[in-house]
């Protein structure tokens, strides 16, 4: 289902629910071609350049182990996709797992996959645009099972300010465990360094990630930890280590899912694909209180029904007045997902409200995490629903973008 990069010019189906007040429209169905060859089942966020284009993974699609590609308005109110890279399932990876991409100043993106490599348990890669083409450098390879150097990469990386790369991977030990790693350039390589393992037991699911602040500090959602998942804060201590900081530990059922975000005040917001009321997940805040010590707060219970979305996987992003927004996995009229605004109505209080029910053809299961326009529009990606032809009739997924 995999072929070498190509550039598709394809014009989108606009679908809207004429009920809603908001309109949806689909700019890309991934698999328009009979062998994929333009990427299928994309999983991760959309990262944007700031000129107007998107940029993002699929899981698998192309050769069948996966894609990078770019998104691009052709001028005449539709999209172009085209295939930057297609993965192998070699020494240049497969299967971007949750790979979200990034940017560094120069303008080369960086991700990770969870197979493929030397050893066939993922790599770091770098995308660098040559002319009109984008080649491919993979910057580091994961070890083997006991090996020091850990497996499955996943959730990509953040940069800090000298360039460094950090990520979440799995370690074997007694138990498998979750940890942080970080990459660091020389002039021989990179070099890998493990941070932090968390110390509980993890599986290969993570859905979580990490984030970091402007004076370095790294949180991180250690949803892999399925007896304990815990939000943890990584703080340099000047000596070139780290100090953690268990901020809060979830319930075993809970599963915080998407990188923690942060607002300007340094509070944290997320979500939580099970828990809370009615077992239809949560959204959360964490804030700093009293001697250091930080606490919960629910904002938002799911009612896990036809008229409320379930299952929020990917986090939250927000505006300037502080409205949170995020995707369902689940829930709405046709049980495929939603798009839902929480408007700050007060001190932690919020109003929820579905700007948006999925129903197959538009998409389904939204699994990544949004971003928002200046203008207030909202982007995302499913791993299914869109192409009907695709996936025995289930779709292998669109390009999404949502005007409240």
């Amino acid at each position: 289902m995999r072929s070498s990069a190509l550039i598709l010019a394809v014009l989108l189906l606009v679908a809207v629910h004429p009920a809603a007040a908001q309109t949806e429209t689909v700019l890309y169905k991934f698999c328009s071609h009979s062998n994929c060859s333009d990427g299928s089942e994309p999983y991760s966020r959309l990262t944007s350049d700031g000129a107007g284009n998107f940029y993002g993974t699929t899981e698998i699609g192309g050769l069948g182990y996966g894609t990078v590609f770019e998104l691009s308005p052709n001028g005449s109110g539709g999209w172009n996709e085209t295939v930057l890279h297609t993965f192998t399932g070699f020494s240049d990876g497969a299967y971007p797992f949750f790979t979200t991409l990034i940017f560094d100043s120069r303008g080369n993106l960086y991700g990770t996959t969870s197979d493929g490599g030397q050893n066939n348990y993922g790599v770091v890669f770098e995308l660098s645009p040559v002319g009109q083409e984008w080649v491919e450098t993979v910057l580091f390879n994961f070890g083997a099972d006991g090996g020091p150097y850990g497996t499955s990469p996943f959730n990509g990386v953040v940069m800090d300010a000298a360039g460094n790369l950090y990520g979440t991977f799995l370690v074997e030990g007694f138990t498998l465990n979750e940890a942080v790693y970080e990459l660091s350039p020389s002039s021989t390589g990179w070099t890998l360094t493990t941070i932090y393992a968390y110390d509980s037991p993890a599986d290969d699911q993570g859905g979580g990630g990490l984030t970091m602040d402007a004076k370095g500090n790294i949180f991180v959602d250690f949803s892999a930890a399925y007896r304990a998942p815990a939000i943890v804060e990584l703080s340099p201590d000047g000596n070139g280590g780290w100090n953690p900081t268990v901020l809060h530990t979830f319930q075993k059922y809970y599963y915080p899912t998407g990188p923690p975000r942060l607002d300007k005040a340094g509070n944290l917001y997320g979500t939580t694909f099970g828990g809370g009321a009615d077992d239809g997940g949560t959204v959360y805040e964490l804030f700093p209180g009293k001697n250091g010590e930080w606490k919960l707060k629910i904002l938002y219970h799911f009612r896990n029904d036809t008229t409320d979305g379930s299952g929020p996987f990917a986090g939250v992003v927000f505006d300037a007045a502080g409205n949170l927004y995020g995707t369902t996995t689940f829930g709405g009229p046709s049980n495929l997902g939603t798009v839902f605004e929480l408007a700050r109505v007060g001190d932690y209080r919020y109003q929820e409200k579905v700007l948006w029910s999925f129903d197959g053809p538009d998409g389904n299961g939204p699994i990544g995490g949004l971003i928002l326009d200046g203008a207030g529009n909202l982007y995302g990606m499913t791993p299914s629903g869109g192409n009907p032809g695709c996936d025995a009739n289930a779709g292998c997924g669109v390009v999404f973008e949502v005007t409240p």
